[in-house]
């Protein structure tokens, strides 16, 4: 990409600027500089909730002790402030617009000597329905937990947002996931690796999470039993095999001990075991207060048949099993995972309410994680936004560790920019498909970032999961701090994406200039944190008449939104983009 020293602009038509007069005619003008960034001191502030109704009752709570007394907080909807007040004490309320599926950012700041700090950000989701916009989370133990443990957990996940959660194998068999005496369930039994699972334990998560406004989704296999499933009932015509003579039946090998049994596959189309299951999913939602069902599956078994020898694809079994499920519970929720995108299409075709997929090889690289979201856009006509469960650092969660924070943050910067949330955050941070492995640790600075990450994806839902088609943006940066290309990402490049609402251009940078890699996996953690770039001036050429530029970033005062100054003359447009660490977001309003 060419770049240049100086850019010297004669202006020949009407110069639109925020904040820069108009030049005289034929005067060369230089790419104007941005107001200083503000101070920012992070202080911990939370909401009550994970997502809103429009129009209900925001409780916000933040050490007041740590504020000055001239401190205000402000209500941000994509820049735009839409309500300002004082801070009088450490809780406070804000009634939710009632607007439906919007994010806004809230800022408490202060204002002296026309200086401005920020002291704290939080987003806000007010939203009726979690699935417009899922930020998946999960849990996976279940043992004799006091109401503060479980409460610990809620609330972390609470400060993230997270909007719902898998209960990861927190059932006995899958054929038969909650035991009965009766009519009463049992107060304890075995997963399928032999740890104990307490019934007060995951009801007490199903009601702490209700607390916060998170729903709760049981998991399970659509189509597995354990070795003992016949003498629960399960036909033997109702099994996958591995030929067509019905001689060996098609299973997922465990290693016993620990496993208390291999997991046998079922037809997920054969009507008979669909009844069978659904039964025992009644069973689980008449004593356990679950949302709905997140369904399962092991991905590409290759050349498969039922009991009476006829072919079976399993990949075109799975629209008609989620069809028959949602007539049966027209109430619950329903969200499947399409590993590596097996069965993805009919997936998406079915009453799903979002898209999931669990990612392995050969999709390693950042340019797949976006492929696989516009994908699912594609499949889903864009009505059904995506969550990808992707297992950063996955080799070093073999052994006792921390996490790469750049690998995360890197992963995630592309996950979000694209529209896509990250299956990530539980009792810890996921590095493997075993959901309670948790050998890795995050250190203090992925903590810390992490909130910042996802009042992010929360304050700018709209411009990240709420439509618009990607585009191609021309840009140049025109004093050599960055070399720029457009999507996708290659190290040594900062990666340019485009995206347009209406009105707005959306122009995502995600900094590779120091990248060592670009496989999100990230298997030996050897990312690198990238060094922060500053004040580099950009040119951008476009045949809108731009009113307002905004610029944002999860890793720049808490997301914080402000506008720059820019310079518009003919087709070009010429600004100074602040700072760029992982990823900056820049936002060109239209008239």
């Amino acid at each position: 990409m060419r770049t240049y020293k100086v850019i010297l602009v004669y202006l020949l038509v009407t110069v639109i600027s925020s904040g820069c007069k108009k030049p005289e005619d034929h005067t060369p003008v230089d790419v104007p500089e941005n107001p200083k960034t503000p101070g920012y001191y992070n202080v911990a502030i939370t909401t009550d909730k994970a997502v809103y109704d429009p129009g209900s009752e925001v409780i916000f709570t933040l050490d007041y002790s740590t504020l000055p007394s001239m401190a205000r907080v402000r209500y941000k909807y994509l820049g735009v402030v839409l309500s300002d007040q004082v801070v009088a004490s450490s809780v406070w309320k804000w009634k939710a617009p009632e607007t439906d599926f919007r994010g806004y950012m809230v800022e408490v700041y202060t204002l002296e000597n026309n200086i401005e700090t920020i002291y704290a950000t939080i987003a806000v989701d007010v939203s009726s329905d979690w699935t417009r916009f899922p930020r998946y989370g999960f849990l996976t133990n279940y043992s004799q937990l006091s109401d503060e443990e479980l409460n610990k957990v809620i609330n972390n996940l609470n400060r993230h947002h997270i909007n719902g959660l898998q209960f990861y194998d927190w059932h006995n068999k899958h054929h038969m996931p909650l035991p009965v005496s009766g009519s009463v369930p049992a107060s304890r039994w075995k997963d399928i690796i032999n740890r104990d699972v307490y019934f007060n334990t995951v009801e007490g998560y199903i009601t702490s999470a209700h607390n916060r406004n998170m729903k709760a989704m049981f998991y399970n296999l659509i189509y597995g039993a354990w070795k003992d499933a016949e003498l629960d009932g399960v036909q033997k015509e109702w099994y996958v095999y591995n030929d067509n003579t019905h001689t060996n039946r098609d299973f997922h090998s465990l290693p016993t001990p620990p496993f208390l049994s291999n997991i046998y596959l079922l037809d997920p189309s054969n009507v008979d075991w669909q009844q069978y299951l659904f039964n025992q999913d009644r069973i689980v939602y008449e004593h356990l207060n679950f949302d709905g069902f997140h369904m399962d599956q092991l991905g590409n078994r290759g050349y498969r048949y039922t009991y009476d020898g006829s072919f079976l694809n399993l990949s075109l079994t799975y629209q008609s099993f989620i069809e028959a499920e949602k007539a049966d519970q027209p109430e619950k929720y329903s969200v499947m995972n399409a590993v590596n995108q097996y069965g993805q299409e009919g997936i998406a075709a079915a009453p799903t309410n979002f898209l999931y997929t669990e990612i392995w090889d050969p999709f390693d690289t950042y340019a797949d994680l976006a492929n696989i979201i516009k994908q699912n856009n594609v499949l889903s006509n864009q009505l059904k936004n995506s969550v990808l469960a992707a297992y950063v650092n996955y080799q070093l969660a073999d052994e006792k560790g921390y996490f790469n924070t750049a690998s995360v943050l890197m992963t995630n910067a592309v996950i979000f920019a694209f529209g896509g949330a990250h299956l990530e955050l539980g009792e810890h941070m996921l590095a493997k498909e075993y959901f309670p492995n948790d050998n890795l640790a995050m250190k203090a600075d992925l903590q810390t970032a992490l909130v910042s990450y996802y009042d992010f994806l929360v304050a700018y839902q709209n411009l990240l999961r709420d439509g618009g088609s990607f585009n191609t943006v021309e840009t140049k940066s025109l004093d050599h701090k960055m070399t720029l290309a457009a999507w996708p990402a290659a190290i040594g490049f900062v990666a340019i994406i485009g995206k347009q609402l209406e009105k707005k251009q959306v122009i995502h940078f995600i900094n590779f200039t120091d990248a060592s890699t670009d496989m999100w996996r990230d298997n030996e953690g050897i990312q690198v944190i990238p060094a922060m770039i500053k004040d580099a001036k950009v040119e951008l050429t476009t045949t809108e008449t731009i009113k307002n530029i905004m610029v944002a970033s999860p890793d720049i005062i808490g997301g914080a939104s402000r506008s720059i100054h820019f310079i518009q003359a003919e087709n070009k447009i010429y600004f100074t983009l602040p700072e760029l660490k992982y990823w900056s977001m820049v936002v060109m309003e239209s008239e």
